[in-house]
């Protein structure tokens, strides 16, 4: 089997199990097979595959046809210019998270080693992307799943931050009795009777424990708001990955008297993202 008849074969398979862009996707996962880049896909069409790697790519084939997501066939996953680890016991990173990590720098920049704690670590692409432009700082994350923790782990080894990030397992903020110069989260915010509504990819694959956020999608929030400031430094700083339908709601969560800046931060389609709330202390 040489280059074209694999990408050919492939995106026929993915075409028919209904996978969106099926022939680009079947070349990425013979690009990633090959350890090639799409110019040498495109500039090679004959190249042979040997037999363990036309293996190798029916099965990645296999597996994207029943809608696994392309990065846990992979492994890996692009966040804030890193390349991370991605299994399936932790969320995949998505560009509009990159919102969160972009003002959670800039507040972390204008402070003298500063400290924060991440709630929920999931593959540790917040925490590490942090650290990695932030070199005076110093991070607590937690996550209630030791699979999440080992991969999150993995990743502040593979960019070495880890000498500056402390792993706790446990339930939001279980166990902490830090207070930090910033608590941020990208909790789960889906509303439970939204979950059978989403992508295949997702419902079928990611973690339903980081999707979940409960009836109306709020539950963590709402714990993460009324326990922050028991952990936050006076000025402190809270932000949060919000969803879609969420802005007004959570907005109300914050007292005014502790919270008297709440900011709405959009993705690139306008809607609020990121709540960042200052604690008076």
């Amino acid at each position: 089997m040489n280059i074209a008849a694999a990408i050919s074969s492939g995106a026929e398979i993915l075409g028919r199990a209904d996978i969106a862009e099926f022939r680009r996707e079947a070349s990425s996962l013979l690009a990633f097979v090959l350890q090639k880049d799409a110019a040498f896909l495109i500039a090679h069409p004959d190249f042979e595959l040997t037999e363990e790697q036309a293996s190798v790519f029916e099965n990645a084939i296999r597996r994207r046809a029943t809608h696994e997501p392309f990065q846990y066939i992979t492994g890996k996953q692009e966040f804030w210019g890193l390349d991370f680890e991605v299994t399936p016991d932790v969320l995949i990173p998505r560009p509009e998270t990159e919102i969160l990590v972009e003002k959670a720098i800039s507040i972390l920049s204008s402070i003298e080693s500063p400290r924060f704690c991440e709630l929920g670590v999931g593959s540790g692409c917040i925490a590490v992307s942090l650290l990695h432009s932030v070199p005076a700082a110093i991070a607590v994350v937690t996550d209630i799943s030791p699979a999440a923790l080992a991969d999150a782990k993995r990743n502040a080894k593979r960019h070495t931050v880890d000498r500056r990030i402390d792993f706790r397992q446990g339930d939001l903020f279980e166990g902490i009795t830090d207070r930090f110069d910033m608590i941020l989260s990208n909790p789960p915010y889906v509303a439970d009777e939204q979950i059978e509504a989403l992508q295949p990819e997702v419902r079928d694959f990611e973690p339903r424990g980081a999707l979940s956020g409960g009836f109306d999608g709020m539950d963590i929030i709402r714990r993460i708001v009324d326990d922050a400031p028991k952990f936050l430094k006076p000025g402190g700083s809270l932000l949060i990955e919000i969803g879609f339908d969420q802005a007004a709601r959570v907005k109300e969560l914050f007292e005014q008297d502790l919270w008297p800046s709440v900011d709405l931060l959009p993705d690139l389609q306008g809607i609020p993202r990121v709540a960042h709330a200052r604690y008076t202390g």
